[in-house]
């Protein structure tokens, strides 16, 4: 099985890990734990913890368990007093830390009361503080960096963090790493605020992923383009350079654009395509925004459907290479065991996989053009009209 290792925080990473629970892959997900906002911050400050809010929005975006328990963790205190604001997964949390030991203790209790597959950790088991720094300036804490990050100019933490092992252990093992969505200075960036994660990036084998943010984050990123998000992203990660990208190329509706821009300040990323050319960055597109209660998100299955992919292509890109000994032709995807079996979607079951029963012969672009549809697939391409039989042709 395929593995993947996942950086993120907050609700960007909650959501691609919903989809990508529904496909055989091995995920491990790693979770920064700098938060200091809302119910987060007061238990940390009351209990002397780590931040334990986006572990329990992870938690619950990768539960297999009854309805009623995940809407239990998700439950959140309204009435006056000292739980206020609270959620229950959150107090959870907490007490487990408690009985347990340490945040990673408690999360793999977590994990195995949810019926998690794959592994979640959080970056480190310590109690720590975003500081962002410009000039003789410091902004202390998530929130003010959030604020001011169109200010700052070195983001870092306020003391040295120890990174577990199983961490840099997981980096090595992967076949794909992935940068998720969120916020880029509170979310994604805290990771690479480590030398033991850059130096694991940089001995990695496996190809950096950033799936890029969908709109603007105000305070952040206002006017950010997708290649502004991984110029920052490149110099931070100190050697290695992102080397795909996953945006979305449909616009909101205009009435929801504005009322976006007029009450949040959020405006959509703009996907400019010569200049991450320019970058050296493989730009994979796909209509990936999706309306969740008034709310623009990334499609959650689609999004995890075009990282499935790109571990698809990456074995049929390894079985190209690989010669017949007799005949010299490209081994066959079947040859190779790379297909993909998918189940129903909007109530179309179908069957995916790259080649046909008889073999597919090689080509060695990275793109490879459908000559029954005349269009160019990465690998394979999502569409309905497309997914609801095999294509049948040669590529």
């Amino acid at each position: 099985m395929k593995k993947i290792i996942v950086f993120g925080g907050g609700t960007g990473l909650s959501c691609l890990l919903s989809g990508l629970k529904q496909f055989p892959v091995d995920v491990t997900t790693v979770i920064t734990v700098s938060d200091n906002g809302s119910s987060t911050g007061v238990l940390k400050e009351e209990l002397d913890i780590p931040a334990v809010g986006d572990v329990g929005k992870v938690l619950i975006s990768m539960a297999n368990v009854d309805e009623d328990f995940v809407q239990l963790l998700r439950y959140r205190f309204s009435k006056d007093g000292s739980l206020h604001n609270h959620p229950v997964r959150n107090i959870m949390l907490a007490a487990l830390i408690d009985m347990k030991g340490s945040l990673s203790e408690a999360t793999g209790t977590m994990c195995r009361l949810l019926n998690i597959k794959g592994t979640v950790l959080p970056l480190t088991e310590e109690k720590v503080e975003l500081i962002g720094k410009s000039g003789k300036k410091e902004y202390y804490g998530q929130v003010a960096v959030s604020q001011n990050a169109k200010r700052i100019r070195k983001l870092d933490y306020d003391h040295s963090i120890h990174i577990s092992e199983k961490v840099i252990e997981k980096i090595g093992e992967a076949d794909l790493i992935v940068f998720s969505p969120g916020s880029l200075y509170t979310s994604i960036l805290p990771h690479l605020l480590s030398q033991d994660v850059r130096n694991a990036l940089k001995k990695a084998h496996a190809p950096i992923l950033y799936v890029c943010n969908i709109v603007t984050q105000p305070g952040e990123t206002d006017g950010y383009s997708v290649s502004d998000h991984v110029k920052v992203l490149n110099r931070y990660l100190d050697g290695r350079r992102i080397d795909m990208v996953l945006a979305n190329n449909a616009m909101p509706s205009a009435e929801t654009a504005e009322h976006y821009f007029r009450t949040e300040g959020k405006e959509p990323v703009h996907v400019d395509s010569l200049r991450l050319e320019e970058l050296g960055v493989e730009l994979i597109e796909d209509t990936l925004l999706s309306m969740e209660n008034g709310a623009i998100r990334h499609n959650a299955l689609k999004t995890a459907f075009q990282i499935f992919a790109i571990l698809m292509r990456q074995e049929y890109d390894s079985a190209a290479d690989r010669k017949h000994p007799a005949s010299g032709r490209c081994l066959s995807l079947p040859d190779a065991g790379c297909f993909l079996l998918m189940g129903t979607l909007h109530g179309i079951v179908f069957l995916c996989f790259f080649g046909t029963a008889d073999g597919v012969r090689c080509n060695q672009r990275r793109i490879y053009r459908c000559k029954r549809h005349q269009k160019d697939h990465h690998g394979i391409r999502f569409d309905a009209a497309f997914t609801r039989r095999s294509c049948g042709s040669r590529f």
